[in-house]
């Protein structure tokens, strides 16, 4: 067997961080859930629901990273080459963070179609035809994650300081 690469590194360490927050949100059932009525979801399910699909992706991870581990590093050409090849990822962080900087003055509804159609566009491009399709796209998801949440589980989403209904 070869050396284990960063990847496999990175795969082994996201799946014992994914085994202690397993393990840590057996925790989350405190005497102030003890009561909870028959047919309510208990407080520790929603997160190791979400903690087994990360844990089988990380599996997965680390599975690719034994089987075809990646190529050999090349000559990024220094911080300007650096700033070319990790661009996406750092603009969708950029993205992010403005995200979470304007969500408590315009509301998850809105805050979350403009975050949503501007890493669309980041990442597809800005054609004209890519822009109306990533409008649709942002409107319909995150309109219908917001109808969910709000309506149909009752979740309380920052709401718009304009606008309070949205």
């Amino acid at each position: 067997m070869n050396r284990l690469n960063r990847d496999t590194i990175v795969a082994i360490a996201l799946l014992i961080l994914c085994g202690v927050f397993f393990q840590q949100s057996f925790g989350i059932l405190t005497d102030a859930f003890r009561s909870i009525a028959i047919g309510q979801m208990k407080p520790d399910l929603w997160p190791q629901i979400i903690l087994s699909a990360l844990t089988l992706m990380c599996f997965i991870y680390l599975v690719q990273s034994v089987v075809s581990p990646p190529p050999a590093r090349d000559k990024r050409g220094g911080l300007k080459g650096w700033l070319a090849h990790y661009l996406n990822p750092i603009l969708c962080y950029i993205t992010f963070l403005i995200f979470l900087l304007v969500m408590p003055y315009l509301g998850m509804l809105i805050s979350g179609f403009l975050f949503v159609f501007a890493l669309m566009s980041i990442l597809g491009g800005f054609e004209r035809r890519n822009l109306v399709v990533n409008a649709a796209v942002s409107v319909v998801f995150v309109g219908g994650m917001w109808l969910i949440f709000t309506y149909g589980l009752g979740v309380l989403l920052p709401r718009n300081e304009l606008y309070p209904y949205f």
